[in-house]
């Protein structure tokens, strides 16, 4: 690590060579009973170990000190006695050559270990600090915030009182700043993390928020944002860029591991924060008393982490993740900080969950100043569960319809302490150019059969669903163009050729409007549709138009704003209609999605219509109901519909009561709640999608399952992912086609642990000769044993994979997109695994399946459709 800006005194700096340097063995003669006389009376030693001392920095000093106590503390002798030829407790003593080479050795070491500490001189006394800068030891365990940690946040908000603590925590944040302490934020994730009740999740945010919005409303923001884990919203480009070994370095710096003790860690618990959570508790003392952490120092440090760049970023970023790990007091809250660095928080605390948090939190509490009402808790508390959740329904219904339509807490949060949870959130924070807001999901249906009954009695649209990659383009009166993922990710400069279309194909009066589609790449000549890995080929950042090797076409599906207005209320038969009289085609490179209106009673239609997507290589189809409601006569259709559904599904598990039918009607108003409208951030039947992967009727591979890595978060105990591979019936090798990470319940991965356990008979010291991956180093190798039947949705050349390499193509292999397992072939040995012939030929089927396709047609979903 480089040295530090300030030049630290040294102990041989000639202007403290007047006084004359004490030894170690003067120090501990004063302890130790019956040690004086022998200490004074050897000038040699006392010489030497001078000569030691006063060549030590401060770090080599507080070592060896540190090295002297533990000898003390366990009753063994520090100093040598030339007439003595063993120690009390049986251990030959060190002559002073041997301590002498000892503590160079250790000083050597500390120079390696020991972090940049700026501002620390030590003094020949260490016990009684002089100056404010004088070098202590202290205990990293006995530095944890004690008020902090006692504050019960996981009781019910409507006996939770904040007040009670809001103003001993202000007197104690006074020294620091007055800032609210990283402490307090610690103590929410620890409780949060220690239940799995979702009820107690919410509880405990809220009453943390609370605390937060009554002693230090400045401190939320940066407050939600390190709860959900992340320090801004996905459109704006801000990542921490720190890998692996920047944690590593720190732990071993900080914490005194060494790579093989790191290592053995991290194999142990299968997490980075458990790791510095040990690391600190086995930590025995710091060089200097941690400044306690508030959330906002965290906060901006994450920030300037992010906004560090150029050469030397490396380093400056490195000092920021070893100070803050320095400065965490106590092992807790080293966990949550490093799992913060790893953006892995692992508290369950989701956006769901914080909107709810958010929203009940202001009905109960306000910032000091702000004017608007409040509900009393004495008062919730006499309602009975339902009236309760009726209570924060709509309060929660608001924050969450305002927080999908602008994705970000930065504009969320300082209304909220404003003006708290009101209608005029929705206006304040309402749908707006270039800030994307959250796509509608569609539900999904294993086959058409489900979808025919889910959508009875209903008019709806079906639509291609196209290989390609979703995106909402906006476009405001100047042609100023925003292109933004499934994931609301700026993908701009991706696409330079469709920014500079966009604002070629509005009509006339159209100026401003927001509008999604799939961007699927095509032959520009031809129009014929190509596959999503083509479209992955694509380079992703500063692309030139001149550049532009793959083609691409946006196929359009909705119209959510137009001209300033919102859409999203207006069935999807008009905004439909809207979207395709007011924007022009250009053939090949903007159109809209193909499509068909049906009705379930029109079944071999849509059954046609499915197989004409899939044949074109699109993904199946999306189903769309077109009205918000159906007419008044329907509307009983659709209730006995209902009705006779639920009686056949209680005939069917067998539990039918006499009183079934009266029981009915409380399911009735589920069919008529599918609306037409876009709902931004639900996933609702109204949107239906059949893709063909999910239809059981499509091929299925055997695979032997060859290696794994340790899963992450949840699964850190677990092997997740897993690589599976064919065999090549010509050599006899194992080729890796893909890993797998879906399908798998937690009872398999348990019992897949344990038959796969590092060590027994089932796994490998190293990788076998036999398998070809060149993919990375997996963290477990299997003896192969078992056959996997798994399901995927299509068969992908990759420049990884080694599956069928030669057979279709002579530099890639064949990989599997969309793997998901389905179960055990306890009927099969590895000998009838799936051979990369096999594979090759289900790779030329589909590719005989696909014939050219004009560029008409209607999409959406793509790769980043799936949950």
């Amino acid at each position: 690590m480089a040295s530090p800006a300030k030049k630290r005194k040294l102990n041989n700096d000639p202007k403290l060579k007047a006084t004359p340097a004490r030894t170690l063995d003067h120090f501990f003669g004063k302890k130790n009973s019956g040690s004086s006389s022998k200490i004074d009376d050897s000038p040699v030693v006392a010489a030497e170990n001078s000569e030691v001392t006063t060549s030590l920095t401060d770090e080599q000093l507080a070592r060896k000190l540190q090295a002297e106590w533990d000898r003390e503390s366990f009753g063994a002798s520090t100093v040598w006695n030339g007439d003595s030829k063993e120690r009390s407790d049986g251990i030959s003593p060190k002559t002073p050559n041997e301590a002498i080479d000892e503590t160079r050795l250790l000083s050597k070491q500390a120079r390696k270990d020991i972090p940049d500490l700026d501002g620390i001189v030590a003094t020949d006394s260490v016990a009684k600090p002089k100056t404010k800068n004088t070098l202590t030891l202290q205990a990293a365990g006995t530095a944890e915030d004690t008020l902090s940690s006692s504050i019960p946040f996981d009781q019910s908000p409507l006996t939770f009182d904040p007040s009670k603590y809001v103003q001993e925590l202000q007197g104690h944040w006074a020294a620091d700043g007055g800032n609210a302490s990283y402490a307090l934020l610690t103590r929410c994730f620890v409780l949060v993390n220690s239940t799995q009740s979702r009820i107690k999740i919410v509880d405990t945010l809220v009453n943390m928020l609370r605390v937060i919005i009554e002693a230090d409303p400045d401190s939320l923001l940066p407050t939600v944002w390190l709860a959900t884990n992340s320090i801004s919203p996905p459109y704006i480009s801000l990542e921490l860029g720190l890998g692996g070994s920047a944690i590593s370095k720190a732990l071993k710096n900080v914490c005194g591991l060494d790579s093989k003790s790191l290592k053995a860690l991290y194999d142990k618990v299968g997490d980075a924060g458990d790791v510095a959570f040990e690391a600190k508790k086995k930590q025995s003392f710091t060089l200097r008393k941690p400044k306690p952490l508030t959330i906002k120092g965290v906060y901006q440090s994450l920030v300037k982490i992010a906004n560090t760049q150029g050469t030397g970023s490396g380093e400056v970023k490195q000092r920021i993740v070893d100070r803050l790990l320095q400065d965490a007091r106590g092992a807790e809250e080293s966990r949550y900080v490093v799992r913060t660095l790893c953006q892995h928080l692992r508290i369950g605390a989701v956006k769901t969950t914080m909107l709810i948090a958010l929203s009940r939190a202001f009905l109960l509490s306000k910032p000091p100043g702000a004017d608007f009402p409040l509900r009393s808790p004495q008062q919730l508390s006499t309602l009975k569960k339902e009236a309760l959740a009726e209570v924060w329904a709509k309060p929660e219904e608001i924050v969450k319809a305002c927080f999908a339509k602008r994705p970000n807490y930065n504009d969320l949060i300082p209304v909220l302490l404003e003006i708290g949870v009101c209608e005029e959130l929705l206006i304040r924070c309402g749908l707006a150019l270039h800030i994307p807001l959250r796509p509608m999901l569609g539900s999904i249906t294993r086959d058409l059969s489900e979808m025919l009954t889910k959508l009875q009695g209903r008019d709806f649209s079906c639509e291609y669903k196209y290989d390609g990659q979703r995106a909402q383009v906006h476009c405001d009166d100047q042609g100023k163009v925003s292109i933004f993922s499934r994931h609301l990710e700026l993908m701009t400069d991706k696409y330079p050729d469709l920014v500079d279309l966009i604002p070629k194909i509005r009509g006339d009066g159209v100026s401003s409007f927001i509008m999604e589609g799939e961007v699927v790449a095509v032959d520009q000549e031809s129009g014929e549709l190509k596959t999503f890995q083509a479209l992955s080929n694509r380079a992703r950042k500063d692309v030139a138009i001149g550049s532009v090797k793959v083609s691409v076409c946006l196929f359009s599906f909705d119209l959510m704003y137009l001209n300033g207005e919102s859409l999203l209320s207006r069935p999807f038969r008009e905004r439909r209609e809207l979207l395709r009289s007011l924007f022009t085609e250009v053939p090949n490179r903007f159109t809209w999605v193909k499509s068909i209106d049906a009705t379930s009673q029109d079944s071999e239609t849509v059954l046609e219509f499915f197989k004409s997507a899939t044949d074109i290589k699109c993904e199946g189809i999306m189903v769309k109901i077109l009205d918000n409601l159906p007419n008044p006569n329907l509307i009983a259709d659709v209730e006995d519909t209902e009705a006779a559904d639920a009686i056949e599904k209680s005939a069917r598990s067998k539990t039918i009561k006499k009183n079934a039918p009266e029981n009915v009607p409380e399911k009735k108003t589920r069919r008529k709640a599918l609306l037409a409208t876009y709902e931004p951030d639900k996933r609702l039947d109204s949107w239906l999608k059949v893709k063909k992967d999910y239809s059981t009727t499509f091929d299925t591979l055997d695979l032997i399952p060859v290696a794994a890595w340790h899963g992450q978060g949840r699964k850190s105990q677990w092997w997740s992912p897993i690589l599976l591979a064919v065999r090549n019936e010509d050599s006899g090798s194992l080729e890796a086609v893909c890993k797998c990470i879906s399908g798998f319940t937690d009872t398999f991965y348990k019992a897949n642990r344990e038959f796969y356990n590092p060590g027994n008979e089932n796994t490998l010291g190293s990788k076998p000769g036999y398998v070809e991956y060149e993919g990375g180093n997996p963290d477990v190798w299997f003896e192969p044993k078992e056959v996997w039947e798994m399901a995927f949705a299509d068969i992908t050349l990759s420049p990884v994979y080694t599956a069928a390499i030669g057979l279709v193509s002579e530099e890639r292999g064949l990989s599997l997109r969309f793997p998901r397992f389905l179960k055990k072939r306890e009927d099969k040995g590895i000998e009838e695994a799936s051979t990369n012939e096999f594979l090759a030929g289900l790779w030329r089927k589909q590719e005989e399946k696909a014939p050219a396709a004009g560029a008409k047609g209607e999409i959406e979903g793509g790769e980043d459709d799936d949950d």
